[in-house]
């Protein structure tokens, strides 16, 4: 097999760097879609900022009408609009006007007002069967080629009408679809464009227009020229590399209100091509980005190729030195490895050795204290001391021979109890089935064990009596809802009484059994003997 070594490390890495080189190709085509989408997201910005700037002034004006009741002439709508400085501050904007509100054959009180305002007569135009009329009363600027819009019937028109009834139902901003500005009131040009509606007083509006300037109701609309509004939104310094398709709807030929005069290079197809959805006015737009030829990608394509190449060189470069260098680098290697692999033993070995150190001292230390507290003299202490420390000691010795793996519990039950008792125990002292512990577990259970047979040999028959004492447990439940349950039956001819008071001993069996195992602990002293009843959840 190795001779056959430099050859798959050649093929090896030979595929690595091709898969690098396809991952890199991949790569630069999802940084440069990312680049573009942060590009044309920044132009729908540019895009959405103009057109809240436009119809927050269609909201000043409202605002103003609002305050008057209404009660606004022709010279003072002129005025407000005149301060606005359109030219300067709302590029694409044709004008802002009022239609007044009047159901069919009532139209006589609006021609009077134009009359009065403008001082020409005009009448309402087109012919129209609709219930309703919106004609123009108020636009600016007025100029000489807007002024064939006074009098023109909105309601007369189907988009238009559209956004009117809309407008109608409630407060907010309605805007039209696509329509032709000036198209039908004889201007002499026409604009692609839109307009955007919102009602003044509509829910008060009688069933009458009075000629009485304190009951009108009607619509302010603003008139947008599409071409101009987005090619300032989009000229504004740095110019972005976009082309930029809006249309009003759905993407359709006629639904088209602007197109970019750059055209989109057709190096990109529609590879990078983002489509954005906006809503104007309550009306859904389809905005549409394409890379110009200024769109320069973050990386280039020659990276993948030249990656390719360099690895497929770096195939034949390493296989011809594998050859030369396999038997060096496999001692290199085994060595390197033993000697990782021992140094981390050690490591292993010694962390584990400071940890049960500490662990040992602290419970010695506490098992220390609590003795002498209770001993009477130094030779109470010494006896009791030294007992519990054999019975750690037997616990110890056990995980030690098991190389600190796990423990038979009933080879520990005999440990403990030959300590007390004497080597030769009966063998229906004890009864269960095979069940290993870990560290923790033997431990506590050790020294919970001694201390039980203590009190048996102290306090019962165990010691006297053959028979009087049995153990016995069992395993309930599955995996890791393991139980341990254990059986200390003390039998004998006296009756064991409850202590009055809780000794050392006691203690240390309940801190064994519930704060360190997690277990609990019963005891239910009879007119025979006593029966305590051990159960802790046994570890995975």
């Amino acid at each position: 097999m190795k001779k056959f070594f430099p050859i798959v490390a050649f093929i090896a890495v030979a595929l690595i760097s091709l898969t690098m080189a396809g991952f890199a190709y991949f790569a630069t085509q999802e940084a440069s879609r990312i680049k573009f989408e942060a590009t044309a997201d920044d132009a729908l910005n540019r895009i959405e900022s103009r057109i809240d700037l436009h119809l927050s002034l269609l909201r000043s004006t409202q605002a103003l009408f609002d305050a008057r009741n209404g009660d606004i002439s022709q010279n003072e709508f002129k005025a407000f609009f005149n301060a606005l400085d359109v030219d300067g501050n709302f590029a694409g904007l044709r004008g802002i006007g009022f239609l007044r509100l009047v159901k069919t054959g009532d139209e006589a009180a609006v021609e009077r007002d134009i009359l009065h305002d403008h001082g020409f007569s005009r009448s309402i135009y087109p012919d129209t069967t609709q219930p309703w009329r919106a004609p123009i009363v108020l636009f600016e600027p007025l100029d000489p080629s807007n002024q064939g819009s006074i009098g023109y019937d909105m309601f007369a028109d189907p988009v238009r009408r559209d956004a009117l009834e809309k407008a109608m139902r409630d407060d907010q901003q309605h805007a039209s679809g696509l329509v032709q500005l000036g198209q039908g009131t004889g201007a002499a040009q026409t604009f692609t464009g839109f307009l955007v509606f919102v009602r003044l007083n509509i829910e008060t509006a009688p069933e009458v227009i009075n000629a009485s300037r304190s009951s009108t109701a009607g619509f302010l609309y603003a008139a947008f020229r599409a071409t101009d509004l987005f090619q300032v939104a989009l000229s504004r310094a740095p110019v972005l590399p976009v082309n930029t398709e809006i249309y009003d709807g759905e993407v359709k030929a006629d639904n088209l209100l602007f197109k970019s005069e750059t055209p989109p290079a057709s190096i990109f197809g529609d590879r990078l091509l983002v489509t954005r959805k906006i809503v104007v006015a309550g009306r859904l737009w389809t905005v549409q980005f394409r890379p110009t030829s200024a769109f320069q990608p973050p990386s280039s394509r020659a990276i993948p190729v030249m990656l390719g190449l360099f690895g497929l060189l770096l195939a034949g470069a390493i296989a011809l030195v594998a050859r030369y260098q396999e038997r060096a680098y496999d001692a290199v290697s085994q060595l390197h490895e033993t000697t990782e692999k021992s140094l981390m033993e050690k490591e292993l070995m010694l962390q584990e050795m400071k940890h049960r150190i500490k662990n040992s001292i602290t419970r010695v230390l506490a098992i220390a204290r609590q003795t002498a507290s209770r001993a009477t003299d130094v030779n109470e202490f010494s006896a009791s001391f030294s007992a519990r420390l054999q019975a750690m000691a037997a616990s110890q010795d056990m995980l030690t021979r098991s190389r600190w793996q796990k423990a038979d519990l009933g080879d520990l039950l005999r440990i403990e109890l030959g300590q007390v008792f004497g080597k030769e125990l009966p063998e229906e002292l004890l009864s269960g089935p095979e069940v290993l512990l870990d560290e923790t577990t033997t431990q506590a259970l050790g020294l919970t064990f001694h201390e039980l047979a203590t009190n048996a040999l102290k306090y019962g028959e165990a010691g006297s009596s053959v028979g009087a004492l049995k153990v016995d447990w069992k395993v309930e439940g599955r995996g890791r809802d393991r139980i341990l349950v254990l059986n200390w039956l003390e039998a004998g001819q006296k009756k064991v009484d409850v202590p009055s008071k809780t000794g050392f001993g006691t203690k240390l069996i309940d801190l064994n059994v519930t704060r360190e195992l997690r277990g609990t602990i019963r005891r239910d002293f009879q007119s025979n003997g006593l029966k305590v009843e051990i159960r802790i959840p046994l570890t995975a």
